[in-house]
């Protein structure tokens, strides 16, 4: 099995952490990265099998996908155990859709920070931040009783964990406004897998001298 990713992408670290998280066998290839948040050379299998040019990319035998939801269920459905999504149907409905506000609500928030860590006052900066913050709030009453988005653990977990490293990265913190959502970032970052994965991430941004998040800084020594 090979995993297509890079550095820096968020997605591909998504699926990383869940093969991590499964105990799979895998080797993760990191294609080259340049300076402006693109991937060049684009890697000849990415080209191959993914039509929109982008990393990650699965190619397990037969096999091959790209997508990061899409890969991850690829994943779950071959290797059941330990599971990472409800078993419940109700609750893995859930699981999903907060998944997917992850990557299509929340995430297009961040994307809009992109080039504007030197003009943070901007309006258009601020209204990123503000949806970002309106998001975190939504968030906060799911962990009044449970540690995690979905109940257990899960690839919402995983997925929602990725995507505010970036928010932070790009300005949009979470505060002490949503004091739960704080203590829930603490528990999922503790897990080995998301601990070397995200490791990785953060050494690579220290060697390019790039700013770390203050709460992961430690991750980003040797």
């Amino acid at each position: 099995m090979k995993l297509y990713s890079g550095p820096l992408s968020m997605f591909g670290a998504k699926v990383q952490i869940a093969a991590l998280e499964k105990g799979l066998a895998f080797e993760c290839i990191m294609v080259p990265f340049d300076r402006d948040d693109r991937y060049e050379p684009r890697h000849p299998e990415v080209l191959r099998v993914n039509p929109k040019r982008q990393v990650p990319v699965l190619i397990d035998g037969e096999v091959e996908l790209f997508d990061s939801t899409q890969i991850f269920e690829y994943l779950e459905d071959r290797f059941p155990e330990p599971a990472l999504w409800p078993g419940d149907v109700a609750a893995r409905a859930h699981a999903r859709r907060l998944e997917l506000e992850s990557d299509e609500v929340f995430f297009p928030h961040v994307i809009k920070l992109f080039g504007l860590q030197d003009d943070m006052q901007s309006p258009a900066a601020v209204a990123a931040c503000a949806g970002c913050a309106a998001f975190y709030a939504k968030l906060e009453p799911l962990l009044a009783a449970r540690e995690y988005l979905a109940g257990g653990y899960s690839f919402v977990d995983i997925a929602f964990y990725m995507a505010q490293v970036f928010a932070e990265r790009k300005g949009a913190p979470m505060t002490q406004a949503t004091p739960r959502l704080l203590d829930w970032r603490e528990r999922v970052g503790a897990r080995p897998p998301v601990r070397e994965v995200v490791g990785a991430m953060m050494r690579f941004l220290a060697s390019e001298g790039r700013p770390v998040p203050p709460h992961l800084q430690a991750l980003a020594r040797p």
